[in-house]
C-alpha cells in the first residue's frame, strides 16, 4: 500500500488503527517534554477540574496519531519530512484508558521542486466515536522517480 505523490488523490481517506492512552504514556511524555502541568500528572488536583480526572497532553495525542499514521504503511516509501501543522484544535479531552484513532483525508496536493506537498486533514476520535482533535498536517513526500 506504499504510495508516492502521484498516487494520492484529493478526497482519498485513510483510517488508522486504534491505540489506548495509558498512564505510562502520560508520565513518559511529561518526562520527555518537561510538561508537568498538574492536569496531566496530579490526580487529586485533576479531580477538582472540569475534567474530573487527569487528561493526556494535546501534543501527546498528536504524536500518537503520527505513529498510527505511519503504521498504515501508506507513507513508508515516500515520506521526506513533516512540513507543518495547520488549524490544530483540541475538541475534547483524552483520558487515561481512552482509545484514539484517526480518519485522514487528502485535501490538497502541491508540487514542489524536492517533492510533493500533501495536506492531510486529521480527525481524531475516541472509542465513543467522539471527535477529540482535528488538524491539517503537511507532509513532503517523494515522487516515484525521485
Amino acid at each position: 500500500m506504499e504510495k508516492f505523490f502521484e498516487d494520492f488523490v484529493v478526497g482519498e481517506v485513510f483510517e488508522t488503527s486504534g491505540r489506548t492512552i495509558t498512564e505510562a504514556d502520560i508520565v513518559n511524555f511529561a518526562g520527555i517534554s518537561g510538561d508537568f502541568n498538574r492536569i496531566h500528572i496530579d490526580e487529586e488536583y485533576a479531580k477538582k477540574t472540569i475534567y474530573g480526572t487527569r487528561i493526556a497532553h494535546g501534543l501527546l495525542i498528536i504524536s500518537v496519531v503520527s505513529g498510527l499514521r505511519l503504521r498504515t504503511n501508506v507513507f513508508e516509501a515516500s515520506l521526506i519530512a513533516l512540513y507543518g501543522i495547520d488549524n490544530l484544535r483540541f475538541i475534547a479531552p483524552v483520558k487515561i484508558g481512552d482509545t484514539i484513532r484517526a480518519k485522514i483525508t487528502v485535501i490538497k496536493k502541491e508540487q514542489k521542486r524536492k517533492g510533493g506537498l500533501l495536506t492531510l486533514k486529521h480527525e481524531v476520535f475516541n472509542q465513543r466515536n467522539e471527535l477529540v482533535a482535528v488538524f491539517d498536517l503537511l507532509l513532503l513526500v517523494s515522487y516515484k522517480n525521485q
